[in-house]
């Protein structure tokens, strides 16, 4: 099989496209031909040898990738919700780049004939993130203001559509002109373009009182003022610091991390308990031993998806040997929906 290696950190080159013996599952395991592989923003923290998670559970080498779609090649011992043959999407906790893959069962599901691979693979890690946050963490209502950055990236889009699908009014923040129909038409009742418009002053005007939530992915630069314009009794959820990292080049400026990492806020809490405001945040590679977590959250999204209410984000295909290329792309923050990966034959 062919998958990409990263044997240490540092830039695109890292990413090297190797050949290894095809894995076969064991008990409770599916091992799945894979077609697409999503590619997240989080890979490319994994490349720069960043991403905690990463070290914790496997070090190096490791191969970048949280979710892959494809065939069943074969099942082992005990597995009867999928059959060899069979179209899957599948959540992995690192290892997704390469052309077979093999997890436990309870990380495979099934996909329509209708939904391509490539779409299938940019599904489950934006829409799971966006799921956990809205849902399990801030148990969102009808009605509620929702203010979200990055509004027109991959899990931005999902956050846009799962408020929608809750009855909330979301408010979606891009960086720049070319994104504003795309959060639109994912159902962000009011757009702002921070690139042409102040964007507190105009969320202000958009929610006077402030926002029920507050979704937010780029660490310093926004993380006070998303506070601050999250109303009493209202929630920020961070799950992301993007702006501390580079927009090309593929290396960390580690003076650039060093003085934001002192500006990064401290949220004291004393100060939350008067202020009646809550900040929470989580890693969606950390969840992977909730089982019912994904097992719900899948279900529902694919329940979602097949009612016509879910609008698949635009991927963007790269074959497998032009994987730094779709990292570069993806760190320029010019891209727009999902990016994924292929494995022809």
């Amino acid at each position: 099989m062919r998958k990409v290696v990263v044997h240490g950190s540092g830039s695109y080159d890292k990413l090297v496209l190797e050949e290894h013996p095809d894995p076969t599952p064991g008990p409770g395991e599916v091992t799945i031909r894979v077609a697409a592989a999503g590619v997240n923003y989080a890979d490319c923290v994994v490349r720069m040898g960043l991403y905690a998670s990463a070290k914790k559970y496997v070090g190096w080498p490791i191969t970048p990738g949280f979710e892959v779609a494809g065939d069943v090649l074969s099942v082992g011992e005990g597995v009867s919700r999928v059959k060899p043959g069979e179209r899957v999407l599948a959540v992995t906790r690192f290892g997704g780049y390469a052309s077979r893959v093999t997890v436990p069962a309870h990380q495979v599901f099934p996909i329509p004939e209708s939904l391509e691979f490539a779409e299938a693979a940019a599904l489950p890690a934006v829409f799971l993130t966006a799921y956990y946050a809205l849902f399990e963490l801030c148990r969102l209502k009808p009605s509620m203001m929702v203010l979200v950055h990055s509004a027109a990236g991959g899990v931005g889009s999902a956050l846009l559509q799962l408020a929608r699908i809750a009855g909330a009014v979301p408010v979606g923040v891009v960086g720049g002109s070319h994104k504003v129909e795309a959060a639109r038409a994912l159902g962000a009742e009011h757009v702002i373009d921070k690139s042409r418009e102040d964007l507190w002053k105009r969320a202000r005007e958009i929610s006077p009182d402030g926002y029920h939530v507050v979704l937010d992915a780029n660490g310093v630069e926004t993380l006070r003022k998303s506070y601050d314009h999250t109303r009493t009794s209202g929630r920020l959820v961070v799950y992301g610091f993007h702006t501390m990292l580079p927009r090309s080049g593929g290396r960390p400026s580690w003076p650039k991390l060093g003085y934001d990492f002192v500006r990064t806020p401290r949220f004291n809490p004393l100060d939350l308990c008067t202020d009646n405001k809550s900040v929470m945040a989580f890693n969606l590679s950390y969840l992977f031993e909730e089982r019912s977590v994904l097992e719900e959250g899948m279900s529902l999204i694919m329940g979602w998806h097949a009612a016509g209410r879910l609008k698949l984000p635009n991927v963007t295909r790269y074959a497998v040997d032009k994987v730094g290329d779709a990292h570069r792309d993806l760190e320029s923050g010019q891209t727009v929906g999902k990016l994924a990966i292929t494995f022809g034959g």
